[in-house]
């Protein structure tokens, strides 16, 4: 476990800086992390744990009450969940982010309903991760819009008593891309997005797309725009909800 700051630590440190503690059992993550955060002047790091109950100690200890907590939900000693109820029963004012992976779409569910307001994925880049932190803490709900209709199918279920509406947002991917799904991206853009869902870097897809980095990015970023998507992840999932893409490894 990383050594959490004291209060004084934290007052010479920065007079108004929000602060950060980190539940995560991967090393080279959390140390992942923890440079993102030191990357900015308005967010303070406070500490790190690598279980439920490395976190749950910090939590009931004397050091700095967190604004921020990013957890992973796949904990070797329990869930994430836990640590975020105790985190948000202790210190009400401690916003939850939930650490996710891509497919992990469902434990974010879980975790917004249990005080969660939204979700990093561990894939994004460190000056994202700071952008995403800030975001939330000026009000925003750091949730891509798939995760916000699933957030909202589940909610109109409950309103329904458990009857599903006719206009509910499905949570399974249907058999194959209608005219309208295949007719959304154009043909350069659904070969690119193949390359991300295969893993290929952009240098990688422009290489054999024979095109300029800058193009490859300007094609992800109308395809991000067309999904209403906001990373490679959360495109190939919304791309295979869509039937466009059969797995994020086929060739």
């Amino acid at each position: 476990m990383l050594r959490p700051m004291s209060p004084t630590e934290t007052t010479l440190t920065s007079p108004s800086p929000w602060g950060v503690l980190v539940v995560e059992d991967d090393n080279h993550a959390r140390a992942f992390f923890e440079a993102s955060v030191r990357r900015s002047p308005r967010l303070q790091w406070l500490g790190g744990a690598a279980s439920v109950r490395e976190a749950l100690d910090w939590l009931d200890g004397d050091a700095v009450a967190p604004d921020v907590l990013l957890v992973d939900l796949g904990l070797p000693d329990g869930s994430g969940l836990d640590v975020i109820s105790a985190a948000v029963a202790r210190y009400p004012q401690c916003e939850p982010l939930v650490i996710s992976v891509f497919g992990d779409e469902d434990s974010v569910l879980a975790s917004i309903e249990a005080g969660a307001l939204g979700y990093i994925h561990k894939d994004a880049a460190p000056e994202d991760i700071a952008l995403t932190i800030l975001e939330m803490k000026a009000g925003a709900s750091p949730i891509s819009p798939m995760i916000a209709r699933r957030v909202l199918a589940r909610y109109r279920l409950l309103q329904s008593g458990g009857r599903a509406e006719p206009d509910a947002a499905p949570t399974t991917p249907p058999p194959g891309p209608d005219g309208a799904a295949r007719a959304l991206l154009s043909r350069r853009e659904q070969e690119v997005l193949t390359l991300i869902a295969r893993g290929f870097s952009y240098a990688e897809i422009a290489r054999l797309q024979g095109l300029s980095v800058h193009t490859v990015q300007t094609h992800i970023k109308h395809l991000y725009g067309k999904l209403a998507v906001h990373s490679k992840n959360e495109a190939v999932f919304e791309a295979m909800r869509l039937g466009l893409l059969h797995h994020p490894g086929a060739r």
